[in-house]
């Protein structure tokens, strides 16, 4: 489970660099020492720190050179920032090893939110007319510079945080940058502030290489790809939407940077607490889920039925993960419905609208919300009924996986192999028997790994796996109108329980 979580605070952290030029720490530490039991050590927040410096290596530098390539990088002014802040990063680093296990600091926390705020406020940061390149460089400049830099530079080094988000205060708000080119330049600047911090971590506590070097591979990997998609589309967009986009991650993520820093441990009632922290993983998911489709529908000019299938995909995985963040059958359960409840007015309000029409590709009106209406709502029974009432979480978890893997596997197969059409009674003609047999397969492996995972015994776990791949197969061929959402999971989740009593 803890890859998973990897991976999410790796995309965020790409998606935040490379959009709005955040440090990676911003995003990858809070999730990593928060999410990840292996990092509740004493030194914990010290080696997330410094994967989220390494992360920010080769993210910031693919950053930098899409900004470079658009002529949105101004080191005619950011000269002095860099020079100080190369100069303090790798003190501040030094001084976080002897104060030990230091997460996020509460300025650049609340920093963070009020920021996003000012960015929904006003998206666009130029001023009219204004143009920094052509200002010079003056004493005020240089002090503000002077000043700035040597702070950012040991807070970068001693918290791993707040660089990139401070210079994009900086740059805008004091030495009149537009967004574009305070991002690039930030950005620029992180690519060697990230370097000697993750330098200097290593060196002074070699652990972080020789026991998270799987860790390292992972978030760098992610982190990189991710920034490069995202910087792509910021250079390519104008400025107010990157500035809308920007202020609606910086608002989140402050707003759940504030709650996980500070909230996470007041005494809530039992169901309080881990309700609210169901939601915060929740919101982290989604947005990061749902950024990275719009990056993928715009770089790779998604079509219609495909883009149908990932925003499937993505609500099948949002189920996935509010399952498994919780311990207790009623928080899933409840969380579904609200989430449902919080999403169909919205979803109803811009129905008609060109973007709308353009995302998701309804069949019919009002497709969309009654879907997830009746997905949502009936994966809350079904939480209810096998995890609560029958006490078999493990049911749940691989009937959600079985459907939700086997029919993505079943849409891509089908549609690129699907030559022989299902001939069989009640069966849907437009589906394939080259789609239904890869949904069988991908349901089978998924639902028979839940199981052992659960401790189930090896021959009943194979005979429901088997039952439940069937159940699952034949239940989505038969099933028409998009409510194999419904069917599906509850056909998978009868066979797979009466299989392993």
């Amino acid at each position: 489970m803890e890859y998973f979580w990897y991976i999410i605070a790796a995309l965020g952290a790409g998606v935040g660099t490379g959009l709005a030029g955040l440090s990676a720490a911003t995003v990858m530490v809070p999730i990593l020492i928060v999410l990840c039991p292996s990092f509740s050590g004493e030194y914990g927040a010290y080696q997330a720190t410094a994967i989220a410096l390494a992360s920010d290596i080769l993210g910031s530098a693919v950053t930098s050179s899409v900004y470079a390539r658009n002529k949105n990088i101004d080191l005619k002014h950011g000269w002095v920032m860099l020079v100080c802040i190369i100069s303090l990063s790798a003190v501040g680093s030094y001084a976080a090893y002897l104060v030990g296990n230091v997460v996020l600091g509460g300025f650049t926390l609340v920093l963070t939110f009020c920021i996003g705020i000012r960015f929904l406020v006003k998206p666009d940061t130029s001023k009219p007319g204004a143009d920094a390149s052509s200002v010079r460089l003056g004493v005020k400049e240089v002090i503000i510079s002077l000043f700035f830099g040597l702070t950012i530079g040991f807070g970068t080094g001693f918290v791993g945080t707040g660089g990139g988000m401070m210079m994009l205060v900086v740059f805008t708000a004091f030495l009149g940058y537009d967004l574009k080119s305070a991002v690039g330049t930030s950005t620029f600047i992180m690519t060697f502030t990230a370097l000697i911090g993750f330098i200097s971590h290593s060196v002074i506590h070699p652990a972080i290489i020789l026991e998270r070097w799987n860790v390292l591979v992972v978030c760098i990997v992610v982190a990189t790809l991710a920034s490069q998609f995202s910087a792509q589309f910021a250079n390519r967009v104008d400025s107010k939407t990157v500035g809308r986009v920007t202020g609606v991650i910086l608002t989140i993520l402050g707003g759940s940077m504030i709650y996980l820093n500070y909230f996470r441990d007041v005494v809530l009632p039992p169901l309080a607490a881990e309700l609210l922290h169901t939601l915060v993983v929740l919101v982290a998911f989604l947005i990061v889920a749902v950024g990275l489709a719009l990056l993928c529908f715009w770089r790779f000019h998604v079509d219609g039925e495909a883009r149908r299938k990932v925003l499937h995909t993505i609500a099948f995985l949002i189920l996935l993960v509010v399952v498994l963040a919780s311990t207790h059958w009623y928080v899933p359960a409840l969380v579904c419905l609200l989430f449902a409840a919080a999403v169909y007015p919205v979803l109803r309000l811009f129905e008609g609208r060109p973007a709308y029409a353009s995302l998701f590709q309804e069949r019919s009106g009002g497709e969309v919300r009654k879907s997830l209406v009746l997905l949502f709502g009936s994966t809350a029974v079904l939480i209810a009924l096998y995890w609560g009432a029958l006490e078999s979480e493990k049911t749940v978890v691989a009937a959600i996986l079985a459907w939700g893997l086997g029919d993505m596997t079943a849409a891509l197969v089908g549609k690129r192999y699907g030559r022989h059409k299902l001939r069989i009674p009640l069966a849907d003609t437009n589906k394939s028997r080259e789609g239904s047999g890869a949904m069988y397969g991908v349901a089978f492996v998924a639902a028979f790994l839940v199981l052992l995972l659960w401790g189930t015994d090896g021959t009943k776990a194979l005979t429901a796996a088997l039952l439940g791949a069937a159940a699952a197969t034949c239940t989505e061929a038969v099933t028409r109108n998009g409510y194999d959402t419904v069917t599906t999971p509850w056909a998978a989740a009868v066979v797979i329980w009466a299989a392993c009593l």
